[in-house]
């Protein structure tokens, strides 16, 4: 008899799309977490690649960097997704990618560089909602923290995939009310983008 590898738990989530089109990038944690049956993802999320030049791997054209995911073995949809965009109108892209993944009782969050620091909105998109929020001189993390009201040094012993557990299992209990704003809405408000490579690193 032949030994076979067993499937990664990855394969049995809704993450496993996002996988197998080599979208979960520079995780620093990608596997199961301290929950049982659920995968964890931290890192990069591809949003838009480049075109391939003949056998050559080119870097993605569009990231949401600092993404925070996690999935259950078994379900289809992604229960809890945060992440950071350079605008606004990437909330789209975000969408278009996480795909069937998306549900209405789903929690995802989007920290928005060009959006009013004072503003903080609520996004119906493809069936789910995500809420908007301006990022603070901080990270997606940092934020996250605020946002639910989790202390850091509470969670400073704990390894990645404890944070992650803990920072997701407070998000799905988040249920704060902000404006309602449509995509298109948003699209109107938003400010400018800033360049990146000017300026503070994100």
């Amino acid at each position: 008899m032949t030994a076979t590898l067993a499937r990664p738990e990855i394969d049995d989530t809704a993450l496993a799309p996002l996988e197998s089109e080599g979208r979960l990038l520079n995780p620093l944690h990608k596997a199961l977490t301290g929950e049982p049956g659920r995968v964890g993802f931290r890192g990069e999320l591809a949003l838009r690649f480049a075109p391939k030049l003949a056998d050559e791997a080119r870097p993605p054209e569009l990231l949401c960097p600092q993404a925070m995911a996690i999935a259950n073995v078994g379900e289809k949809d992604i229960p809890f997704f945060a992440g950071y965009l350079l605008s606004f109108e990437h909330l789209k892209d975000v969408a278009e990618v996480l795909g069937e993944g998306l549900s209405a009782r789903g929690k995802y969050f989007l920290f928005c560089d060009n959006i009013d620091l004072s503003k903080k909105y609520q996004v119906p998109y493809n069936g789910a909602t995500f809420y908007v929020l301006p990022i603070l001189e901080s990270t997606v993390y940092n934020e996250m923290l605020d946002l639910l009201y989790l202390e850091k040094n509470d969670l400073k012993k704990k390894d990645t995939a404890g944070k992650l557990d803990s920072v997701a299992n407070a998000a799905l209990k988040f249920s704060a009310k902000f404006e309602v704003i449509s995509y298109e809405q948003g699209l109107a408000l938003m400010g400018p983008v800033r360049n990146p490579n000017e300026n503070r690193p994100v």
